[in-house]
């Protein structure tokens, strides 16, 4: 890797010990874990040591850590060089734009890591189903789903490394939160027929639940004399009127757990499960946060449902820029949404192709 005799990228994220100390030369050291391969085994995979060393060198290193200077190495490690097609050949769906019914996923798109590949297993999988079946295709947009980040990255800007999905990839990560997941993709893993009534079910109920204990926090009043010994335990200014339990809960270190001491709070959100307490709660914190990301969804929405023809020449274009014109007929954007998130293709060159497009 060091002397020219490999020439492809190794990994980005779990680079190898020699990589390592190539890398981060300034430390002087390095954490690994032991992990067992099982129960009923004696082996163990050297997390944070992975190697392309020759294997007497691989042994000679192992021993230095202390604990293991007995250490017997069942198989060496070795080195890991990518190679992948081009994701911009593909659609949404990760079917190959050339060859129609061939779909994609994976590290062959030039990703790295587990999630991302089974990530676009499960919709390349969908979309193969859907396909043969005669049905819409499926597709995740950027604000509903890591998953619609991670193909809309890949199909669109493409990648000359291998790709990781990082929530700071993701425009809208505050609507793509851990706890609303169900709340986002249920109703649509129900529609193709992966999650069952009986799920469905929970879900709705999760929903309707949340919004009976969201408006009740926002309708119930709750007096100085109530929550100013709760506020002064917090060091936060004491009120001199009534205030709606809800606006209390935008305040700083102020939480659902805290207002439970006053019994008209209690008496009623105990009732409720910590999951729906959890949404109710984020739901009225974050409120002004999350109805700003939504307004700036559905501005983005508008433009993808501008669709663009598929055969559509972008080099006709006179005003549009050299780039501009380049990229735009490598990747074939369906959408002027897409095609605006397209590297090198100038919010100038979007208006040049909406006013083309009649908008």
């Amino acid at each position: 890797m060091f002397n020219g005799t490999i020439q492809s990228l190794g990994p980005r994220y779990c680079p190898s010990i020699e990589d390592k100390i190539n890398r981060f030369a300034e430390r002087n050291r390095h954490q690994i874990f032991a992990e067992p391969e099982g129960w009923k085994t004696i082996e163990y995979y050297i997390n944070g040591f992975s190697s392309s060393l020759p294997e007497d060198i691989q042994i000679k290193a192992l021993r230095q850590i202390p604990g293991f200077e007995n250490a017997k190495v069942f198989r060496p490690g070795y080195a890991i060089e990518y190679d992948y097609f081009p994701p911009t050949q593909l659609n949404h769906t990760l079917e190959t734009k050339l060859i129609e019914n061939l779909y994609f996923a994976g590290q062959i798109n030039g990703t790295t890591g587990y999630e991302e590949a089974a990530g676009q297993g499960l919709i390349a999988g969908i979309n193969a189903h859907n396909k043969v079946h005669g049905k819409e295709p499926f597709i995740l947009s950027r604000d509903e789903a890591y998953i619609g980040v991670l193909i809309d990255d890949l199909i669109t800007k493409g990648t000359e490394e291998p790709y990781r999905m990082f929530t700071s990839r993701a425009e809208y990560r505050l609507l793509l939160r851990q706890d609303n997941a169900d709340i986002r993709l249920t109703e649509k893993s129900h529609q193709i027929g992966l999650a069952n009534d009986e799920r469905m079910r929970k879900v709705e109920e999760k929903i309707k639940q949340s919004e009976e204990l969201e408006n009740f926090l926002r309708e119930t009043s709750l007096k100085p004399k109530q929550i100013n010994p709760i506020l002064e335990e917090i060091e936060s200014n004491p009120v001199d009127q009534a205030y709606r339990a809800s606006q209390f809960l935008t305040r700083p270190n102020i939480t659902l757990s805290k207002l439970d001491k006053l019994e008209i709070i209690s008496e009623v959100s105990s009732k409720y499960s910590d999951e729906v307490r959890e949404q109710a709660e984020i739901n009225i914190k974050y409120k002004g946060y999350i109805d700003k990301e939504k307004e700036n969804v559905a501005k983005l929405q508008r433009l993808e449902n501008i669709k663009i023809p598929e055969d559509f020449d972008f080099s006709k274009i006179s005003s549009l820029s050299a780039e501009a014109k380049q990229k735009l007929n490598l990747v074939k954007p369906k959408t002027i949404a897409q095609a605006g998130r397209i590297s090198g293709v100038s919010p100038a060159d979007i208006n040049v192709l909406l006013i083309y497009l009649g908008r």
